[in-house]
Parts: structure tokens; sequence; C-alpha cells
């Protein structure tokens, strides 16, 4: 249980949602446990027990509310941002390694023992990964269940269960229902076609929805990803499979839309999504930082919902911040776009009906192995985009979610040819770093002189210094500024 029981107690009497997924209020009476916005009746103080995680309820015997559906709110910005064991285990299992490879893949990920890692996961989270892993199934199966007209028994498979046994037990256990009163009580799909998954993904608000999903649509490359002013669309390779993604801005949630090949993806695809819109960050923590600064503060306070984009795959991010040394967001989409269309694999045929989208973008092997020599940049930077795809595809660099940050960058920085910029660019995006910065930036370079301070990047990074642990969103909104400034002068 989290010790600052006061400081949550005020949150669950206030029922602020800016707390929701911080922690989980369980009600000793009722056995039930909520968000701390949930608008039923404040428990009283002698009956309150609070939980980091879902999953830390549900060990401690209580159910989940059926009015606030704790189990559908944004994750915890602490493990989302966290570069410690913990919220790398966290982020493995939100992306289904332990359904796929146990917990001894997971520790095996991790270079921990399985001892160890659930011995850390109980003492920082409350649930050890076999626990965390169960409460991410039957989130699974109830998005299953309210969403698609699958027979029950194939939910229970999709979702990550061993049997329908185990699923009904885990449903009635977590949700006090049984599967088929949640399929009974189900809202509306969202119009989803045939074969379709419609999802709400929540964030915390502010959420700057249109200004993200221009960024990635600017940077679409062609086949791959599609933007038409409104929704952003792009293939995704999967731990199973493959799949489709479009997301559009739904007012006080994402709308999501998937078409997976099998649909044990289900859950990856969901947390990849939220990775790439920065979904689980909190606004306010950001704000509270960069909007009382002199100098960032104007920018941050105008644009209190920025976000940063992430990736849905930190090889491809790694290998398309290559195209982007020294060059233009056009001339990197289009190098992009051209190594997509030789070497990215075709969509299976009951995926290529998505106007626009044809393939996925080639992993790290095609791209080792590609013939680069076409592609309209120095010699210097085909030498290591290949390096760098053979380390990936070798598994000399690891960038997926459970990656440590500090390693990956010693070992980027290490390849010639990948400088500063580079790291902390994939860091930043394809690893969720919070605090990575871009001193040397061009873009950042401009938007500092534009606030009347040095561009020299010493200074940047001597000025930067005041904006931890949020530099990644400083970038964000010099990027921003820099762009506005741009369209004034036009």
């Amino acid at each position: 249980m989290i010790k600052d029981f006061e400081h949550c107690y005020r949150a669950v009497r206030s029922r602020d949602p800016r707390f929701d997924g911080w922690f989980f209020t369980a009600v000793a009476t009722t056995g039930i446990y909520c968000r701390p916005s949930c608008p039923a009746v404040t428990p009283k103080r002698a009956n309150a027990r609070f939980y980091s995680t879902a999953a830390a309820a549900q060990r401690a015997g209580f159910r989940a509310c059926k009015r606030c559906r704790p189990d559908a709110v944004p994750g915890s910005p602490e493990w989302d941002s966290r570069a410690d064991l913990a919220g790398r285990a966290m982020r493995l299992i939100a992306d289904g390694v332990v359904d796929r490879e146990g917990v001894s893949g997971l520790a095996r990920r991790l270079s921990y023992t399985e001892r160890h890692l659930h011995r850390m996961l109980v003492a920082e989270v409350g649930a050890g990964p076999i626990a965390l892993a169960r409460a991410r199934r039957a989130h699974t199966a109830r998005l299953l269940i309210e969403t698609t007209a699958l027979p029950i028994s194939e939910v229970a498979f999709a979702a990550g269960f061993s049997s329908i046994r185990q699923f009904n037990d885990t449903v009635r256990e977590v949700f006090a229902t049984a599967p088929r009163e949640l399929r009974r009580s189900r809202g509306d799909s969202g119009g989803a076609a045939p074969g379709e998954i419609s999802l709400r993904l929540p964030f915390r608000t502010p959420f700057d929805a249109d200004g993200l999903l221009r960024f990635l649509g600017d940077r679409a490359i062609e086949g791959v990803e599609d933007f038409d002013g409104k929704t952003y669309r792009r293939t995704l390779r999967l731990p199973q499979s493959v799949g489709i993604a479009s997301l559009s801005d739904g007012g006080d949630h994402i709308r999501c839309v998937l078409r997976l090949e099998d649909l044990r993806d289900l859950g990856s695809a969901v947390q990849r999504c939220r990775r790439l819109l920065d979904l689980d960050a909190d606004p306010v923590a950001v704000n509270e930082v960069l909007g009382d600064d002199p100098i960032i503060g104007p920018l941050a306070r105008r644009s209190p919902g920025l976000r940063v984009p992430g990736s849905p795959d930190g090889a491809e991010l790694a290998i398309r911040a290559v195209f982007g040394q020294q060059t233009s967001v056009a001339g990197a989409r289009t190098l992009a776009s051209r190594l997509a269309a030789e070497y990215g694999q075709t969509l299976p045929e009951s995926l290529s009906s998505t106007e626009g989208l044809t393939r996925l973008f080639p992993g790290p092997s095609a791209v080792a192995e590609a013939d680069t020599a076409g592609l309209a940049m120095p010699a210097t930077r085909r030498e290591t985009l290949q390096r760098l795809a053979s380390a990936l595809a070798d598994g000399d660099i690891v960038l997926d979610h459970g990656a440590d940050r500090e390693e990956a960058g010693g070992k980027l920085l290490a390849l010639r040819g990948i400088g500063p910029w580079t790291a902390s660019y994939v860091a930043m995006r394809a690893l969720g770093d919070p605090d990575a910065f871009l001193p040397t930036d061009l873009g950042v370079r401009r938007a500092v002189e534009g606030l009347g301070v040095s561009g020299d990047p010493a200074s940047i990074q001597k000025l930067a210094e005041r904006w931890r642990p949020w530099r990644s969103y400083a970038v964000q909104h010099l990027w921003n500024g820099q762009e506005t400034m741009q369209k004034e002068t036009q």
C-alpha cells in the first residue's frame, strides 16, 4: 500500500482526475477498488486503502469498480518515464513480455534473476510480474469483450489466457461479473467496421492532439504512414504478426481503430499507440516546471498540452534519425520513403485494403543487407546507417520499451557516425526519455535566439539545466515556437 495516506485521501476527496492512474483507492467494507476521481461517496478514512497499481489492489482481494472502471484509466506517468528497473519492467509487462516469454524471459531481458525481479516489483508496486501480467490480460479481455463480436472462447486465448477456466475465474474475480454479462452491458463500439477494433484511449488533460498528429503527419513515410489532416494511420510490426492503427482526436479521448492479423497483439498494439502519442504523460507536472521559467515559460503556457511524439518501433526510429542528420524534415522523409518502397515488407492481403498503406518499414536485418547506393545521402552516412542496422539486427543495441537508456545511449555513441544529436533524439522519441535535450539542433538554436538568448550550444545546454527533468518537452516547445515564428513572418 502507498504510505502517503493524507496526500492520497485529499485527492480522492476532491475527485481530481489528474491522479487517475497514479494510484488506486480500495474500500475495505465493499471490497471494491476505484480510480481517485470515482463519483461514488468518498470512503471513510478507516476504510480507505491506497495501492500504486490495479494489480496490487487485485492481489489484496479487491475487485474493480463497475462505475468508474479503474482498469481503463491512463497509465501512471511514473512507470512511463522512470529509467530504473521497476519502470523498465512495468513497460515490458504492459507490452506483453510475460505472456509471450514468461517471467524468465522478462528477467533475462532485464539481466536480473527472477527472484530479485519479483522481490523488487513487490516492494515498488505491490505485486509481482505474474500478478501484473494477469491484470493486463484481464484488461485486454474486457476490451475484446466490449469492442468485438468474437466468441467468448476466442477472446480468452486472444487475451493471453491459457484456458477458458482461468479466463472465467479471472474475469469474475477482477470485475465481479461473468464475461457474458460484460458483453451484454457493452456500449457503443464506435462504428467499427467488421475486422476492426475501436477503442477509446484516455489521457490526462490538457492534450494538444491536433499538434501531435500533425507532427507525425508531416513526417509520414509513403506506404507506411498516412495523414489526411484529421486521422493518422500507420502500419505496425507486432510480436505475433502485423497490424494497422488509425488514430484521431475524439475530444476527451483518442479514437483508436486497430486492424490486427493476430488478436493476441491487441495489448501490445494499444501500448505502442499510447507511447507513440505520449498518452501517459502528466502535463501538469511538466508545466509546473516549464511554465514558470522566464525564458521558455511563455511558450509552455501558450501550448500546455504539448506532448513528446514517441515511436512504436525503436529500431525504425533510430534508422529514421540517421536520415534526419543535417537535413530537412522533407529530405529525411523522402529518403525513408525510398528505403521503405524498396525493402519494406508488403502487407498481407487481409490488411492491404486500407487506403494509402501498403507495407511495413523495413526491419534492421533488411536495412543492413540493403543496397543503399541509390539513396541521395553522403557515403559516410550510408555507412553509418548500415552499421547501426547491423548492431540492431544482431542485438548489440536494444531499443525496446525496457531498454536501459544509459546503456543504449553509450552503445549508440560508440558507433562511428552517431553523435550526441542522434543519440539524444533516439532517447527522446524511441526510449521515452523525458529529459533528453538537443542543444546543437538548428531548430532549437533558432528558437532560443528568437527568445533573445544566445544560440551557442554551450550556452543553451547551460540554460536548459533549469528545465530538468522535462527537457524533452522543452525541445517540443522550442520547435513549436520556431514554427509559429516562421508562420508569423511569412
